[in-house]
């Protein structure tokens, strides 16, 4: 008989103590759930053994990077329906530890053993995982490792996800109907206002991508700049963007760890969606240098995204999904943990605005983009690597409009001696 989606229906529910609000498709063709909700596809018996082996978030990426798990039906509205099952539970060894104790729960794993059937052993992880361990390292090595595992995916596979702004970071959006492309271009200016931006001046531009900022700083606003990134594949790619655009008399492009970069000063830095990668025992270091390459006042534009402050910083632990197929050593810390680091560097911080909205905007645009070109973006990465950035990119619109994540703009000052910081008196003309 095929019973396999009430059983797995029963034992959710035993696990997580309420029912799930999705239905379920089993690998026998049986269905179970709450009528019209959208559908979490079981394809094999190996789901179950990997959410086993690996309890909560890992294991469920593992089977969803492994296509053992699917969704028919809105791929939003199903992963906000599991959120409060999937984030917002915790994983680690003590709490699980405590759900074992309850009768119920160990029941339930039982259940699961039993419908996994044999052989109940660990799966591999699918080859789209990172099998370096984490350590927080963040020496010249490991991060150059981390950013090839996420950029060197293919400039192909990115241009179908970006568009031809070729900008991979929040846009700033005049409003929800505008394009994509108007979207990053208003950004990418927001970001050279804000450095108040004049011909013959100088701008370091860490972690520059693909080169849009900058290509549009330097034919927009005059200005010399120095791009670094530690992927080679972006950089032959912004280099080509600069040579198409005759720009190269403006704009050099170094594969280039931003520890390394020793010809300052600079009249301005922009470190766009970049700090993220740095990590929390690194980030004085990290504004100490930037300190270090500007000119006394030179202004840096801090672009980066945050996560709440948790009431016991201790037990904050990476996301597990992100850190093992998207962002290698990742780290995010609250807006306020970066503002007091910058100005332990000896930065002035003038201004901060929160861009969260617009990230969620863009990130749906990213996805829909994906979806489109489905087909093609499987041949040009794997369907691993495809369904690894819808579900990273999906779960993390929801995120921003849940407002579990943010993102915000820091504009700081290496602000001289004599105070004089060269602001405007009403800084926001920007706007």
């Amino acid at each position: 008989m095929a019973d396999a989606a009430p059983r797995l229906q029963g034992l959710f529910a035993q696990l997580l103590g309420v029912p799930l609000p999705v239905r379920i498709r089993a690998w026998d063709g049986s269905q179970a759930g709450p009528p019209g909700a959208p559908t979490l596809v079981v394809r094999n018996r190996r789901a179950l053994r990997r959410l086993l082996w690996k309890p909560g978030e890992l294991g469920l990426a593992r089977a969803w990077v492994a296509g053992d798990l699917d969704i028919d039906g809105d791929l939003y509205t199903t992963l906000d329906l599991l959120a409060g099952h999937i984030w917002e539970r915790g994983e680690d060894a003590r709490t699980l530890a405590q759900a074992l104790r309850d009768p119920e729960v160990r029941a339930a794993v039982r259940g699961l053993v039993k419908l996994a059937g044999p052989p109940l052993l660990p799966p591999a992880p699918p080859r789209e995982e990172t099998r370096s361990p984490r350590r927080h390292l963040h020496t010249k090595r490991s991060d150059r490792r981390a950013i090839s595992h996420h950029y060197d995916v293919g400039n192909d596979f990115y241009e179908i996800v970006l568009g031809p702004s070729m900008v991979y970071s929040c846009a700033y959006w005049p409003g929800p109907d505008s394009t994509l492309e108007q979207a990053q271009h208003d950004k990418l200016e927001l970001v050279c206002r804000k450095l108040g931006l004049c011909p013959g001046q100088r701008l370091l531009d860490v972690g520059c991508g693909w080169g849009s900022m900058a290509i549009h700083a330097a034919r927009e606003h005059g200005v010399s700049v120095v791009g670094v990134t530690l992927s080679q594949e972006q950089a032959a790619y912004a280099r080509k963007r600069v040579a198409d655009e005759g720009l190269t008399d403006k704009v050099e492009i170094r594969v280039q760890d931003y520890r390394d970069v020793r010809d300052g000063p600079y009249d301005a830095i922009s470190s766009i969606g970049m700090a993220e990668h740095v990590g929390a025992e690194r980030y004085l270091d990290y504004a100490g240098d930037l300190h270090g390459l500007l000119k006394p006042g030179g202004r840096l534009l801090n672009h980066q995204i945050a996560r709440r402050p948790q009431r016991d910083e201790t037990a904050y632990s990476v996301d597990a999904f992100i850190d093992s197929y998207v962002f290698p050593d990742g780290e995010l810390q609250p807006v306020g943990a970066t503002v007091a680091m910058l100005e332990r560097a000896g930065f002035e911080v003038r201004d901060v605005e929160s861009i969260r909205e617009h990230y969620a905007l863009t990130l749906r645009q990213w996805v829909a983009r994906l979806e489109a070109d489905w087909k093609r973006a499987v041949q040009l990465t794997s369907p691993g690597r495809a369904r690894v950035w819808r579900l990273y990119m999906a779960a993390s619109a929801l995120a921003f409009e849940r407002n579990r994540i943010g993102v915000n703009q820091v504009l700081a000052v290496r602000t001289p001696e004599s105070g004089v910081s060269g602001m405007p008196l009403r800084a926001r003309t920007w706007n």
